[in-house]
């Protein structure tokens, strides 16, 4: 078999909408805060797995330009549960070489979880494993906006290559493969530009159960994929070669 072909291919690049944590909290009686405790638990499992299996970029959806619209103690509880987070877990990436890096507008945050962003961010920049993205008070159409603003400061005219050059991480590559947990089957506004040519993945599993099986089984299901492009026998977008 050729050594480029789609059964060889691990993503480059996988995205994670996390969703059903207020539903796995639910179905337990639990108070919904529960089940985002339970959901950062997860991510740390699968952000471990992913390093494991040598993926180099891992983006998880973890609280959109939407999520605002929930009750005020939910969305405050999600602020400090991610404030906390990066505190206490940055000895995690370290053990690991996890790599933290954001996308989203920082602005629009309380102004103390948006500096533990930048902090963790600066004092992880070294480390050169699994890079994972966080995507907070992101949404993937207010991102096209930012990047269409920031190229026409500086002059450009507006093109495909240009909006590309402007998003948050330009330098990291396109999602190859898009996971969403807990049944549901449609993007909620995340990564729109760069998900085009996605894989996707769709789990019944609420979020909170996931392990680094189910991971597994997602990458093996990519693997089975044909990807063409939009072509017939093309090119992928980093040179692999789909027949």
């Amino acid at each position: 078999m050729n050594p480029t072909s789609k059964l060889s291919m691990t993503p480059i690049h996988i995205g994670v909408i996390m969703d059903g944590n207020g539903r796995w909290a639910q179905k337990r009686g639990l108070a919904r805060t529960q089940g985002h405790i339970e959901g950062l638990k997860a991510g740390k499992r699968i952000a471990k797995a992913a390093s494991d299996m040598g993926v180099p970029y891992v983006t998880f959806y973890v609280f959109s330009t939407e999520n605002w619209k929930r009750a005020a103690d939910e969305v405050g509880f999600i602020m400090g549960l991610a404030r906390q987070y990066l505190r206490a877990e940055f000895a995690f990436s370290r053990e690991n070489n996890i790599r933290v890096r954001y996308t989203g507008d920082l602005s629009g945050l309380p102004p103390d979880v948006a500096q533990d962003i930048i902090d963790t961010c600066v004092e992880s920049a070294d480390f050169t494993g699994t890079q994972v993205v966080l995507a907070i008070n992101y949404g993937g159409r207010d991102e096209i906006v930012r990047s269409v603003r920031r190229a026409l400061a500086e002059e450009h005219e507006i093109s495909g290559e240009t909006i590309s050059a402007h998003l948050d991480n330009p330098d990291i590559p396109d999602p190859d493969l898009v996971i969403r947990t807990a049944g549901e089957k449609r993007m909620s506004n995340f990564l729109l530009w760069e998900s085009a040519y996605a894989e996707f993945y769709f789990s019944e599993k609420l979020w909170p159960d996931w392990t680094a099986d189910d991971l597994s089984a997602a990458i093996e299901d990519f693997r089975k994929r044909e990807r063409r492009f939009g072509g017939i026998n093309g090119i992928g977008n980093r040179g692999q070669v789909f027949r």
